[in-house]
């Protein structure tokens, strides 16, 4: 397995704004595409309190490549990233790693 770190980074006040639309839209078109999370994380002690970190659980390389370049194509999500901002940016931007397991990580 291949787990990919995505952080974001909202502006000042935005990050209600992220959860609602990863909740509301963009978990239903992962779902669509056959995108794993593996779980939704929001600040509680740390640099910034307005950035959420999430896992996605990958086969591998190809399935990753494969499954989110269908997803950030499809018209539904680029029609519904638009409207979500349409009271402005959301995010300011975003860390992702690419991470494997080590020989004895209790998640393989």
């Amino acid at each position: 397995m291949i787990y990919e770190t995505r952080v974001y980074r909202c502006l000042p006040g935005r990050l209600p704004a992220l959860l609602k639309r990863f909740e509301t839209v963009t978990l239903k078109l992962w779902d669509k595409h056959g995108i794993r999370q593996a779980g939704f994380f929001t600040t509680l002690v740390g640099e910034s309190n307005q950035e959420l970190t999430y896992l996605l659980a990958w086969e591998s390389l190809a399935e990753r490549e494969k499954k989110w370049t269908a997803f950030v194509n499809d018209p539904e999500w680029i029609t519904a990233r638009a409207k979500t901002e349409e009271d402005g940016q959301i995010v300011l931007n975003i860390v992702n790693q690419l991470l494997v397991p080590t020989a004895f990580s209790a998640v393989k």
